[in-house]
């Protein structure tokens, strides 16, 4: 059994698991009156494998060159925090394989014009939230008060921009078959939900999830993208609400007629969108949860890329704002076969936009299980994916995919419309990943990769990854030496749930053969994660939506370790879309230069309005930035910059 138990895991039908349960509880005493079950219940030796990690991380920092001489510290209890996330019993009491174990999103702006940038929580049950940044790493709820809340809705993402060019951050929060939500902000943290007039809910309500704005055509309004799923759900209703998951959900890529189409919403302005999906050529269909963009052929507009969560990515170049042409196949002959997370950042400080994918569905299935791989494996989850089960196992899917990369990719770019697979080299696979945060943790110049990771119930424990990049020539796994892993305490599980076994759950495979109550352990995981300078130090600090858990609140330690050097410049278009998305920022100290292409786009399922943050490593000085904003204008300063500080740049006319 202990052979085959990964395998089967992994196949994650539900067939298999409902007998994997039986095979695999361990509960207290049957005379206590509340039981505890843990049906992983490998604790003790995931722990162990956790701390040989780190032994070896430590060990292997040794010879590091990049600065890695600080610790992040969870913060939770602190902060004020008291958000929860809550799932579907698709997710967790009645686990399915169902997409809605993917998780909610976390985004962040300044909503009340204070300077500090608050955070809005998704959820898919007991609402969202938003918490006031109240200075110094605390914060407060005023999710009742600003009307955000939707509590009747099982909400995905949430995405934040200025859509009517106000200099107030509105708000977009997608669902699953309950209309897409559009909030106006109208000042002092309040907002007023919009939807009705704003022409984004004129067809059937869909499985949506990423939402992403972006100004396709420069004309100064942000327009809008929202990632379509496909139909993984059936019309009957559980508990909060919810529309049932199908049985073979993850199947359904497999079947054209559940495939939905995902929207290209053009900014008419006044709070109105309009699809303009077949207009603009844009008639994307592919299991995809998310998207992001970026301007890759230097033509002034910005092109979108598209990620398959089970099959072929897309990547559309933007004909300068009349039509969209796939030419995936000519930049990306190969794409990860099932993309979640998806940045573009120039990660070699050579000028150049390069792009980094993380595969979580690859990662489901493996035909390369060994003893041991059950429980955390750090050379295990280093590796790539077996293509042969990756992809459901049959010969036609294995034809199907036969561009198909599994596992992470990360092209780098060499100019000319030329991109090369270069993950190998660079060691940035990661196990179950989800969203990626690319920031500049150590502030030397070079961004970082944070990686969320993990399933929860009923799966094993997986890590999260932090990545530092070592001056554009690899990446070196640090997790554990900079105090992300273990997480605090070594909580690396908790309860997910209480089953009443003599009553409404006494049919639950797990309450076959007891009676009471019965907790359900199940182990930690993060979906979402954003990284901003929490409590205005200097350096950046790492927020997560976690998996049917509070967030994790992690303080960095690195302005008390080494004299930071850094500049924040928040952009304020003028010609431009107010947000200044799709701006590029170049920041040159002497002869080193710091690029920045501003996209909002920080983790999974979310967008943000924050500030650029560059690292400026040892230099006391910046000697001029360049910003190439939407509308084509490049604009220089020279003067009166300053250093450690926020620099607002304001687009001349």
């Amino acid at each position: 059994m202990s052979k085959i138990l990964p395998v089967l895991i992994r196949q994650f039908t539900l067939s298999v698991w409902s007998f994997y349960l039986l095979q695999t509880l361990t509960a207290a005493e049957s005379t206590q009156s509340i039981q505890t079950v843990n049906p992983f219940g490998q604790t003790e030796k995931t722990l162990q494998a956790l701390d040989a990690n780190k032994q070896s991380q430590l060990q292997a920092a040794r010879s590091w060159s990049v600065f890695h001489d600080f610790k992040f510290s969870d913060r939770y209890s602190e902060s004020g925090i008291r958000f929860e996330n809550k799932p579907v019993d698709d997710g967790s009491r009645d686990y399915k394989a169902v997409h809605y174990d993917h998780g909610t999103g976390i985004s962040v702006a300044d909503v009340d014009g204070d300077g500090l940038l608050d955070i809005y929580f998704v959820n898919q049950l007991g609402g969202n939230q938003l918490w006031r940044n109240r200075g110094k790493g605390q914060f407060e709820n005023i999710t009742v008060a600003a009307g955000v809340g939707l509590g009747d809705k099982i909400c995905v993402a949430a995405s934040f921009g200025d859509i009517d060019n106000d200099g107030q951050p509105d708000l977009i929060v997608t669902t699953v078959r309950m209309g897409n939500i559009l909030f106006r902000n109208t000042g002092n943290g309040h907002f007023q939900d919009i939807t009705v007039n704003s022409g984004l809910n004129t067809g059937k309500p869909s499985h949506s999830s990423g939402a992403t704005f972006f100004d396709f055509d420069s004309d100064g309004l942000i327009d809008l993208f929202i990632a379509n799923v496909g139909v993984y759900t059936r019309n009957e209703k559980g508990r909060g609400g919810f529309f049932l998951g199908r049985s073979d959900a993850f199947q359904g890529w497999q079947f054209p007629a559940r495939s939905e189409q995902s929207v290209l919403y053009k900014n008419r302005g006044g709070g109105r969108f309009e699809d303009v999906s077949a207009k603009m050529g844009l008639q994307h269909r592919g299991w995809s949860g998310d998207a992001t963009f970026c301007d890759l052929n230097k033509d002034g507009f910005p092109d979108l890329y598209v990620p398959s969560m089970s099959g072929v990515d897309r990547f559309y170049v933007n004909d300068r704002g009349q039509r969209f042409i796939d030419k995936t196949a000519e930049y990306f002959p190969k794409t990860p076969w099932g993309t979640m997370g998806v940045k573009f950042f120039d990660y070699n400080l050579d000028g150049l936009m390069d792009l980094y994918l993380t595969d979580m569905h690859s990662d489901m299935t493996s035909s390369q299980i060994k003893e041991g791989d059950s429980n955390f494996n750090a050379q295990f989850d280093k590796q790539k994916s077996d293509a042969w089960c990756a992809i459901n196992w049959t010969p036609e899917a294995f034809r199907s995919a036969s561009n198909s990369i599994f596992g992470n990719a990360f092209y780098q770019n060499q100019g000319h419309g030329k991109l090369t697979e270069v993950s190998a080299t660079l060691g940035v696979e990661t196990y179950w990943p989800w969203g990626v945060s690319v920031a500049d943790f150590n502030a030397d110049g070079y961004e970082d990769l944070f990686v969320t990771a993990g399933m929860g119930y009923p799966l094993r424990y997986a890590i999260n990854s932090l990545l530092l990049n070592q001056q554009g020539q690899r990446f070196v796994d640090s997790e554990f030496v900079l105090g992300i892993e273990p997480r605090l305490n070594n909580r690396i599980e908790k309860e997910f749930f209480t089953l009443d076994c003599s009553g409404e759950d006494k049919k639950h495979p797990l309450a076959r053969g007891r009676s009471g109550l019965l907790k359900v352990i199940g182990s930690t995981s993060s979906r979402s994660s954003v990284a901003f300078d929490v409590d205005a130090d200097g350096d950046l600090d790492l927020i997560t939506n976690e998996w049917s858990d509070h967030p994790q609140v992690l303080m960095s330690s690195l302005s008390l370790h080494r004299e930071v050097h850094f500049l924040k410049i928040r952009l304020v278009g003028t010609v431009s879309n107010r947000d200044g998305l799709d701006a590029t920022v170049t920041v040159h100290c002497g002869a080193q230069s710091y690029v920045r292409f501003h996209d909002g786009k920080s983790g999974y399922l979310s967008q943000s309005l924050m500030p650029l943050y560059f690292g400026l490593d040892t230099a006391s000085k910046a000697d001029r930035i360049e910003v190439r904003w939407p509308s084509g204008k490049l604009q220089t300063l020279s003067e009166g910059i300053p250093i450690n500080a926020l620099l607002t740049i304001t687009e001349s006319r």
